[in-house]
């Protein structure tokens, strides 16, 4: 199979990369290069079963060109990360709402089966219970910057559902959660690699809010062995998967872990949102998955711990794992 990946030079789109070409498959990425990192794939450069293509999702012709060779399409470029969108929402509502515009269509137009990355982000302000498919999207204000990625996000789904409908798109949905891992850059916001480089240089970590807020922290290769399964699964066409872990954990004892797996002398240091984010920043207490629907159509389950995730980045923090090629998927 030939597959193409926006946003393969991504996160998780070069470890997704990594799992289909240790497989077998061919690999076209495209990747304009603002988020992604060419180093991400530089052990890949003299395979024959992968090709890098610097471009952009707004470009129509390239998309359309690209599609036309591929069998298949993962859609994961995206503007990422929450001081990228609040600092600069106009590029996050472009590039996610034309973006996925003109990767959906071009897909319908060759009858190209698509794997729309979506993000829990699409619950906005929905709190407490474990969420699922079906839960409510509560978005803030669109005079909250903080809001424009979940919207864009929202859009995203309604237009692959359409061209579902409508034009017979065969599409999928995955609604990924917090995923961390070796390649993901805290200068976005990411808060994991963030507290580990903080950790290593034997600074305060820093923590917002009180470190009370939790979340269900993803080790990347089971987020990728869930879009690949969801992927090869026929009966998963037009719906929408919730993917994500069950091992919920406070940011504070996030932080407080970092600094005992590297033997860290730092210390905690809470940091007013505010400062952080701006005036009137909207966070949420709680976002915990359910993956019910994503078990029963693929049989997935997280297979690693938030601790084994924090080791993985250390070690590619401290450069053990700068250039390895795929980790491996499932266990």
């Amino acid at each position: 199979m030939r597959y193409l990946i926006t946003g393969g030079a991504g996160f998780i789109g070069s470890h997704l990369v990594d799992a289909l070409v240790s497989r077998g498959d061919e690999v076209l990425v495209l990747d304009d290069m603002s988020t992604g990192r060419a180093e991400n794939l530089s052990h890949l450069t003299d395979s024959d079963r992968f090709k890098l293509v610097e471009g952009s999702v707004l470009d129509a012709y390239v998309v359309d060109s690209l599609m036309r060779d591929c069998d298949c399409c993962f859609h994961l470029a995206s503007a990422v990360g929450v001081k990228l969108i609040i600092s600069q929402p106009l590029n996050s509502l472009l590039a996610n709402v034309r973006g996925n515009d003109v990767v959906t269509s071009a897909a319908a137009s060759h009858g190209r089966r698509l794997l729309l990355s979506s993000s829990s982000e699409i619950y906005g302000k929905s709190n407490g219970e474990a969420l699922t498919e079906t839960s409510a999207s509560v978005l803030g204000s669109p005079h909250k910057s903080r809001w424009a990625y979940a919207t864009a996000k929202a859009v995203g789904e309604h237009l692959a559902y359409g061209y579902h409908r409508e034009r017979g798109l065969p599409v999928v949905v995955a609604r990924i959660f917090n995923t961390v891992g070796p390649r993901q850059a805290g200068a976005y916001g990411m808060v994991l690699p963030r507290l580990v480089k903080q950790a290593l240089a034997a600074e305060d970590l820093s923590v917002y809010g009180d470190g009370m807020q939790s979340r269900c922290f993803t080790h990347v290769l089971d987020t990728v062995h869930a879009l690949v399964l969801l992927m090869d699964c026929e009966e998963a066409t037009g719906e929408v998967f919730n993917v994500g872990s069950s091992g919920e954990v406070a940011i504070d004892e996030l932080a407080r872990r970092v600094i005992e797996r590297t033997r860290s002398s730092s210390a905690v240091r809470f940091v007013p949102y505010a400062n952080a984010y701006g005036d009137g920043f909207e966070e949420l207490g709680r976002r915990t998955p359910d993956t019910t629907a994503l078990s029963e159509a693929t049989g997935w389950s997280a297979t690693r711990t938030i601790d084994e995730a924090i080791d993985d980045v250390i070690a590619y923090q401290r450069g053990a794992g700068k250039h390895q090629g795929s980790l491996g998927l499932a266990r």
